[in-house]
């Protein structure tokens, strides 16, 4: 490999990066507005779900557990209809978006050592705010119910659940790690799809071609200022973690990494290959486009992947950004060593060479 030759070609890159008045500003700023803004709207957590309870009980351990409601921070109490129909009213007008029916005789149940049997009503309309909501509430109602018995000589067992890894459950520290993933996908991937093609739109790609230069050295010219932008972006993302949000990676830190130097280089080739079988920018635009979307929905970033469908899942595992995900959460979350991570390093390997390689043969040098 010639040394100098790559040297110049390479000067040549960033000279570019930087002469382009927009680039510069969009590598600085957009890692900073992602990081900053995204993990406090990215949040799956439902709040202020409005709740109707029906007490057919009246008795003080139904009021403490209609108390417990009010004082959620999840719950906006609705108040208290005086039947289950007219609750009912208040779910199909969406004036509601709970029920919940206490029945008669609950604590006197709960005296004689039997759980009081209580009914959730959840409007379903928005599947997600439904099914968190009716869990946020069967969770408080069977909390309730369960003081209700010991406060009634009952003696219910108490359960307490234990929270692995995220003891808070802050959700910023499940969102971080996918953040990156995103920040890399768009930078590493679009960057150089839209790089050949834009000097192909100039021609200033037909003055390379006429050179001696060969096809791998001039690849190699491209991909390599991707990969420094990938890995100064994940650093950003790593700093801005611990200054802003007070999370840091629970594992070593140069396995990230290692991970991201893997789909970085996977990437950037599918952007280069993407871009070697288009000639114009409009073209490389709506294909990668359609790639990176697939590649972000079927990874596991935000649906997990046991819950799609069979074929579904027998795709995710031929996309390169899943196992990224895997691994990274891994390590950051849960904070595991080499050990945990090493199907995923393997894997990322093999995607790695065969994006690159596949880039260097794809290149059609016209001279």
């Amino acid at each position: 490999m010639n040394i100098s030759l790559l040297r110049h070609l390479l000067r040549k890159e960033f000279l570019q990066i930087r002469r382009n008045p927009f680039l510069p500003r969009l590598i600085v700023v957009f890692p900073i507005v992602m990081m900053c803004v995204m993990p406090w709207v990215m949040n799956m957590e439902v709040k202020d779900v409005r709740v109707d309870v029906v007490d057919n009980d009246r008795s003080p351990s139904s009021q403490r557990l209609v108390h417990r409601i009010e004082q959620s921070p999840y719950f906006h109490f609705n108040g208290q209809p005086g039947t289950y129909s007219e609750a009912m009213g208040d779910i199909t007008s969406s004036k509601a978006d709970l029920l919940l029916v206490i029945p008669r005789h609950a604590e006197r149940d709960a005296v004689r050592g039997h759980w009081p049997q209580l009914l959730i009503a959840a409007n379903a309309v928005n599947g997600t705010k439904g099914a968190l909501g009716a869990s946020y509430l069967s969770q408080t109602a069977a909390s309730g119910a369960a003081q209700m018995a010991r406060t009634s000589g009952g003696g219910a067992e108490a359960f307490a659940p234990l929270y692995l890894y995220n003891k808070n459950l802050n959700y910023k520290t499940y969102m971080i790690p996918a953040l990156m993933t995103i920040l890399v996908i768009l930078f590493c991937g679009f960057l150089p799809a839209l790089n050949i093609v834009s000097e192909k739109e100039t021609g200033t790609i037909d003055q390379i071609n006429v050179t001696p230069v060969g096809k791998g050295l001039f690849i190699l010219s491209k991909l390599i200022p991707y990969w420094i932008i990938g890995l100064g972006v994940m650093t950003v993302c790593f700093l801005l973690s611990w200054l802003v949000y007070g999370i840091t990676c629970q594992g070593n830190i140069l396995w990230m990494y290692v991970l991201a130097l893997l789909l970085i280089l996977t990437i950037s080739g599918l952007g280069l290959i993407v871009s070697n079988y288009n000639d114009t920018l409009q073209q490389s635009i709506f294909v990668m486009w359609f790639i990176i979307v697939c590649l972000i929905l079927l990874s596991g970033l935000f649906t997990p992947v046991a819950s799609m469908p069979a074929w579904a899942q027998w795709l995710t595992s031929i996309n390169p950004c899943r196992w990224f995900i895997d691994g990274v959460r891994t390590v950051f979350v849960r904070g595991g060593d080499i050990g945990c991570v090493v199907p995923e390093l393997l894997i990322l390997s093999v995607f790695a060479v065969v994006m690159d390689c596949w880039a260097v043969r794809s290149y059609r040098k016209r001279g």
